[in-house]
């Protein structure tokens, strides 16, 4: 008997025609021509520094060994691993994206160690650039640069002696009893090296993935912070998808991607498994047991126990701008099946300026400590959604939607940093507006200011500033990348930047008196997809 892979039985378990043979190589020639791959010589080099990386890290715990009088035996099979997860796992990297890496190491050591001896010899490599470590995070993290990738490494201790090579760290009992900062640092590769053992073809669901994420990049809708949805959010809706569809090639599943979340019924929720709720008292969403999960209005659960929520930061507003542009790919995805459209207009980037016909542009900021800067940045960029929150609660706004990248102030004033969000106003007074709005900027000041001082990284010469202006009284120069000799440009694609950079590029702002889209209404979903999945 064949094995099933979810929740469900198969909706569908046709073998490919030769018409959907000849779909995935459009999409697999459209997506090359939008750069996302790396060559042989960037894998190489990637895979050579998370070697070396790893090398340094079981070097490191000899030493710390060494330093607490370990004995010999134990120093010696002491061992040690690192794990990397999120995207460079999942095998959907794009060209310069970042590694996560997980760091594992025995029992008996403390994580303060990690954070002050091994940042210290990380910090000691010539190869290693711009390191910070941020301890205080809700999943503490060193960051750096290693000969220009970037690399984000969480460490875990393990309840025993030493790191065997052949570790599986999806055995429950590896969560029990520890400190929750190792169990938050386990879980990202956790998850997604379960995704990958839940899904019947991994080949597919990686070429699928790539190109749901590059959707997503081009139409504005990949942040998770900003209150749309991650990384990992996509991979588990694509995963869905596999399960479903286990024998498709990957042209049918990214149009049924569209086509079953078009009709997605939310906010019953994305599962690939039935998580078994071990009595380990660590937070597991359940929105039978906790209150303020019956809340969440886009639920995508992880497979791996804890189970979790990875959609939390969905609002109102950004749950109606996901509806809309799947949609959206659902009627491209129509026309491609009967031939009437190319790929590349799925992929087309959407035009945020011509969308809005009102733009909140804040946060204005003049820094002139560099790491203050950096901090500050981040602090903003990961409160933008309390802002929108409380513009949704104001009668006057129907929809607000971030940008997600930050622009570059003028040119005279590099110091300076903005982020835009659109508007769809219920109203045509624009001082009715701007009086009304004003409550929702000073609340958000306040907040980023108090956050500031708290964290030590308040700036004298620091100042915030929203507005509300139209969108003719955007302006900007642009500054677009010229595209590769080695690139061929679908016809549609509007200045091919890489997809982890399109924040870079500026948009010239002209007059426009067009309208945003209305948003478009749901239809009833497919019960054998999601049949009571609350229960």
């Amino acid at each position: 008997m064949p094995k099933t892979y979810g929740l469900t039985g198969p909706i569908s378990e046709d073998l490919p025609e030769e018409e959907n043979l000849i779909q995935t190589r459009k999409l697999l020639d459209t997506m090359k021509s939008y750069n996302v791959y790396e060559n042989n010589l960037e894998f190489e080099h990637r895979e050579r520094v998370f070697r070396r990386l790893e090398s340094l890290f079981r070097d490191w715990l000899k030493e710390i060994c060494i330093e607490m009088n370990v004995p010999e035996v134990v120093t010696e099979k002491v061992g040690g691993k690192i794990f990397p997860f999120g995207s460079y796992h999942l095998g959907v990297h794009s060209k310069g994206a970042d590694i996560d890496a997980l760091c594992v190491g025995p029992g008996f050591l403390e994580r303060k160690a990690f954070f002050t001896s091994f940042f210290a010899k990380l910090k000691a490599q010539k190869e290693v650039k711009d390191i910070q470590a941020i301890e205080e995070a809700y999943v503490p993290v060193i960051t750096l640069s290693w000969e220009g990738i970037q690399i984000d490494l969480v460490f875990a201790l393990l309840s025993r002696r030493s790191v065997p090579d052949n570790l599986d760290l999806l055995n429950n009992s590896i969560v029990k009893d520890i400190d929750i900062r190792c169990v938050r640092s386990f879980n990202g590769y956790r998850v997604t090296e379960q995704i990958l053992r839940l899904v019947p073809n991994v080949l597919n669901f990686r070429v699928a993935l790539r190109a749901i994420k590059l959707w997503a990049k081009q139409r504005n809708i990949y942040s998770n912070k900003l209150g749309f949805l991650g990384g990992v959010s996509w991979a588990i809706m694509v995963a869905r998808i596999c399960q479903v569809y286990p024998n498709a090639t990957t042209s049918t599943l990214v149009i049924k991607f569209f086509k079953i979340f078009s009709m997605w019924v939310w906010p019953i929720p994305i599962r690939l498994i039935e998580v078994e709720k071990c009595n380990y008292n660590l937070p597991f969403w359940d929105p039978k047991v906790n209150q303020s999960d019956r809340c969440h209005l886009m639920p995508i659960i992880t497979p791996a126990y804890p189970q979790q929520n990875t959609s939390v930061n969905v609002s109102r507003s950004t749950l109606a701008i996901l509806n809309e542009e799947i949609h959206r790919g659902h009627a491209i995805c129509q026309e491609i099946e009967q031939k009437k459209a190319k790929w590349s207009e799925l992929f087309e980037q959407t035009d945020f300026f011509q969308k809005y016909q009102y733009v909140l542009r804040h946060v204005k900021m003049k820094i002139d400590i560099a790491t203050h800067r950096t901090q500050l940045v981040g602090l903003v960029e990961s409160k933008i959604r309390l802002l929108v929150s409380t513009l949704e609660r104001n009668e006057l706004v129907s929809l607000a939607h971030v940008h997600p990248h930050a622009f570059p102030g003028h040119r005279k004033a590099n110091k300076n940093t903005m982020w835009l969000i659109g508007l769809v106003l219920n109203v045509k007074d624009s001082e009715r507006c701007k009086i009304n709005l004003e409550c929702s900027f000073e609340t958000f000041t306040n907040i980023i200011n108090s956050l500031a001082r708290s964290s030590d990284i308040y700036d004298e010469g620091m100042s915030l500033s929203v507005a509300c202006l139209r969108r003719e009284d955007l302006i900007y120069e642009p500054q677009q990348r010229a595209p590769q000799p080695s690139e061929t440009l679908p016809p549609c694609h509007v200045s091919p930047v890489s997809a982890d950079k399109q924040g870079t590029k500026k948009r010239e702002l002209l007059h426009r008196s067009e309208t945003p889209s209305k948003k478009i209404k749901d239809d009833k979903v497919c019960s054998i997809i999601h049949p009571n999945c609350m229960s």
